[in-house]
């Protein structure tokens, strides 16, 4: 294929996401946000996670980043403090911007004979300029996320960004607008794909991962790639010249996704759910969400509908 001619980025270190709990009852898999990896700007943290009944994440807030919630299994609900309130079912999304405060619950939906809710979370910073904008949503359906095949065998999920397809597709992009420089794929490789190279474009400058969900794949240049395991963050070189990543499946069936971000010139300062890039930023968050005020106002009245089974209000 073309792609190998292309010069492509190397692996700088690959992290193994181990299962520990979060939320109520839940287990993630998480890499970026831990010590291995922390701020890895713009990119605060990466959930892989698998929600059991009677497990979840009920009311908690968040103010000055944004969250892309990619559900692959099962269902979830989500419900904020503002009325907004809606269903993620198998390859759907929610791109969330918290901007100056959102108080939310995000709760799995179990039925008789159905999987658990199995999917990504990503925490991304919000550009200082954006941090107290009004909270605001973009979602997709599965059928809404448009699909790029470079290969019969290599299906892309152009969650966020864009990729190359097909003579016919050309370039693929998606409809969500982050503020700031984000790209989200999802990269699925069909049966009989073990073998198969495809290149993916990255913007220079860009920080990248990949991280791995199932199947072995191999990364970087001809002659100099790096086998990945699944549930692992691959972290990608970011040296001038080049002008994405090469990937080869090296077992008959892999998925993973591609994640690029445009780093931002400015301090990281995260508590909790909190990110700003000011000690006085931070300090004001607590405030504000403490004394109900400037994005927080009603929050420790409200309490979700969705989330009752689990904070005991009724």
């Amino acid at each position: 294929m073309a792609a190998v001619s292309r010069v492509s980025r190397s692996v700088a270190k690959a992290i193994l996401a181990v299962e520990t709990p979060e939320g109520a009852g839940a287990l993630v898999r998480r890499s970026i946000g831990t010590s291995q990896l922390r701020n890895f700007t713009p990119f605060l943290m990466l959930d892989n996670f698998k929600v059991a009944e009677g497990a979840g994440f009920p009311d908690h807030p968040h103010r000055g980043m944004t969250t892309l919630t990619y559900l692959i299994e099962g269902e979830f609900e989500h419900e904020d403090f503002v009325g907004h309130r809606g269903r993620l079912g198998p390859g759907d999304l929610q791109f969330m911007i918290a901007g100056r405060g959102i108080m939310h619950s995000e709760m799995p939906i179990h039925t008789k004979g159905g999987k658990d809710p199995f999917g990504l979370q990503l925490w991304i910073d919000l550009p200082k300029e954006h941090k107290m904008v009004k909270p605001s949503y973009q979602e997709l359906k599965a059928t809404e996320i448009p699909d790029a095949n470079p290969d019969p065998s290599i299906n892309i999920k152009v969650i966020c960004g864009k990729a190359e397809g097909n003579e016919t597709q050309g370039v693929v992009e998606s409809p969500v607008r982050p503020l700031g420089g984000c790209w989200f794929l999802d990269v699925v490789y069909g049966a009989e794909s073990q073998g198969k190279t495809m290149f993916q474009n990255i913007p220079a400058g860009w920080n990248a991962f990949i991280y791995t969900l199932s199947g072995t794949i191999e990364l970087g240049p001809t002659g100099s790639t790096t086998a990945v395991k699944p549930f692992h963050t691959a972290v990608l070189t970011n040296a001038p010249g080049a002008e994405g990543i090469q990937i080869t499946s090296t077992s008959p069936e892999a998925r993973f996704v591609i994640v690029a971000g445009e780093p931002l010139d400015q301090e990281i300062i995260q508590h909790g759910p909190f990110v700003m890039d000011t000690p006085y930023g931070i300090k004001k968050a607590f405030q504000d969400f403490q004394l109900g005020r400037d994005g927080f106002e009603g929050a420790h009245d409200w309490h979700s509908e969705i989330g009752k089974k689990m904070t005991g209000f009724f």
